[in-house]
């Protein structure tokens, strides 16, 4: 991280800087609070499809994928000769700070782990595997002031996600990880979450909120623990502090701009922001959960908000204000901060990739700065003080996609709008929801955007991010499972709808079946040649 500014002195002015005792170990939940199996597995930032889609493109040198591999091997903490330096407590803040040996580690074993998952070499495995099991077996706490959150945080979903790639890896000890991340890491961050230190709620910034947030879903998804996982997405939706994303995210301006809680702090800072809340929607995307969408994809707006400004554009900015130390003293900010303007950060490919490549999206300051950054590097590109270890990087060579096309089938429909979709014969209608079946109602704003199993259709969203698909042909609104049959039944083409502006949706896997009202509930019918079908199957995209 970069150096700190007033805020985090007014706390540890409020708390003292002395080493605190470390918390308490809560006692573990009992087994039927988990669920066996509950989750994909390789799934926190990435899938086994990713990487088969990494390795075949490195094997073919493809760009820019061979640079980012090639970014990876120059790194000397992924070298296999890497060896583990664990300690019993790890110290952040204060007096006997030793994090630097511990942020080192968690890098080389997540930097092994690729090369090993990309390349199949069985000496980075074994190094990966090595660093994971030494630190498994000796760290006890995590101490300090303040500052400890961040490491219990920033490093506990590191080192959640090394672990990850190297599940069943032989050798690897994953119970007595587990229980490290249950006992050492999940108390600390959830402590944070709950009571902030003591402090009043808006008095850290959202990077302590969002670091620990990642930790605690990525403690949930490697312990197989539906309610960690559940208790991160709440947080993300409804959490009191800055980390929840209508306060990480607090302003939205012209232009489709949403102004970050910490720019005007630093740009350091706010870049960060970016990678951590772009890792946690990434995790939750890869279980089938899409808080990149939500809030009508804030996370996008915000990040071009930073983008922009950091390329040298200026910005809008809302006074912000909040109450710092344990009283709410108050405080405000009335421009945004040029500090550290302008940093290359590895935060930017997994956000462009997103948003343009996989939704459709336009996102042209996200866009402008992964190529400024491109090839990204991970932990040791970046310096090497804590700052430079925040992200965990390479996201060229992780998060490179195939760009979905733009508007297909015709253009009948446009791609990253929200529209609703007006019935052509009960024109104050539209497609709706009722709990979750479709419906003919008053129209609901949706979310058009590329077709989950084929890009040349469309798959719809509402405003909770669930998705229009059909099951038993009736349609329903569901969130995404993440299987290829949800994505295929989620997938409609357009086909025109007999007059300009309107538009049919043809079933995807279920060919010459449509979506169609009869007694004002939605069907997938087969098509029959009559006007009557043709006018209850006929919508018209229309401005919500």
């Amino acid at each position: 991280m970069v150096l700190q500014t007033s805020r985090r002195n007014l706390l540890k002015a409020a708390a003292g800087v002395a080493v605190l005792p470390a918390l308490p170990a809560l006692p573990a939940l009992p087994s039927a609070a988990r669920t066996s199996a509950a989750f994909k597995h390789p799934g926190l930032l990435h899938t086994q499809a990713d990487f088969d889609r990494i390795a075949a493109a490195v094997q073919a040198g493809a760009q820019p994928y061979k640079a980012g591999w090639e970014k990876l091997v120059a790194n000397g903490r992924s070298a296999s000769t890497w060896k583990a330096r664990p300690l019993e407590t790890v110290v952040r803040g204060g007096t006997g700070q030793n994090y630097v040996q511990f942020y080192n580690d968690v890098h080389a074993a997540y930097q092994n782990a690729l090369r090993w998952k990309i390349s199949g070499e069985k000496a980075h495995g074994d190094a990966a595997r090595d660093i994971l099991n030494a630190w498994s077996g000796t760290l006890k706490a995590i101490n300090g002031n303040a500052d400890r959150f961040l490491a219990a945080g920033i490093y506990g979903y590191q080192i959640a996600n090394a672990a990850e790639l190297m599940r069943g890896y032989p050798g690897f000890n994953v119970e007595r990880f587990q229980k490290m991340l249950l006992t050492v890491f999940y108390p600390v961050n959830d402590h944070f979450l709950r009571q902030h230190n003591g402090a009043c709620i808006t008095n850290y910034w959202a990077n302590w909120d969002l670091c620990n947030m990642a930790a605690v879903m990525a403690i949930g998804l490697f312990c197989d623990d539906q309610a960690k996982f559940e208790q991160a997405v709440d947080y993300f939706k409804n959490g009191k502090g800055n980390g929840a994303i209508m306060n990480a995210a607090p302003f939205l301006h012209p232009g489709g701009l949403a102004q970050w809680q910490e720019s005007g702090r630093d740009q350091g800072h706010s870049l960060m922001g970016m990678g951590l809340i772009g890792t946690f929607a990434e995790m939750a995307w890869n279980q089938g959960i899409d808080l990149y969408g939500y809030a009508d994809n804030r996370i996008m707006k915000a990040a071009e908000y930073v983008a922009k400004y950091n390329l040298g554009q200026d910005v809008p900015f809302t006074t912000y204000k909040w109450g710092t130390g344990q009283n709410c003293a108050p405080r405000e900010q009335t421009v945004v901060s040029n500090v550290a303007r302008g940093q290359d950060r590895p935060v930017w490919e997994l956000l462009y990739n997103h948003y343009a490549n996989r939704r459709g999206l336009a996102v042209p300051y996200t866009k402008a700065y992964a190529e400024r950054v491109r090839a990204e590097g991970g932990g040791g590109n970046y310096g090497p003080n804590s700052g430079g270890f925040d992200q965990l990087g390479f996201g060229t060579l992780l998060f490179t996609r195939a760009a979905a096309a733009s508007g297909g089938s015709g253009g009948l429909l446009p791609t990253g709008a929200t529209r609703v979709l007006q019935s052509i014969n009960v024109p104050k209608e539209g497609i709706a929801a009722s709990g979750a079946l479709g419906v003919l109602g008053e129209a609901a704003p949706l979310r058009i955007v590329p077709g989950l199993a084929d890009a040349k259709g469309y798959s719809f969203m509402d405003e909770d991010g669930r998705y229009l698909r059909h099951k038993d042909y009736r349609l329903r609104f569901d969130t995404d499972n993440g299987t290829e049959l949800f994505e295929r039944d989620a997938t409609f083409l357009a086909r025109p709808g007999g007059a300009s502006g309107r538009v049919r949706l043809e079933s995807l896997n279920y060919p010459g079946r449509f979506i169609r009202h009869r007694h004002h509930q939605l069907w997938l019918d087969k098509a029959q040649d009559t006007s009557a079908f043709r006018a209850d199957s006929t919508f018209r995209p229309a401005s919500s």
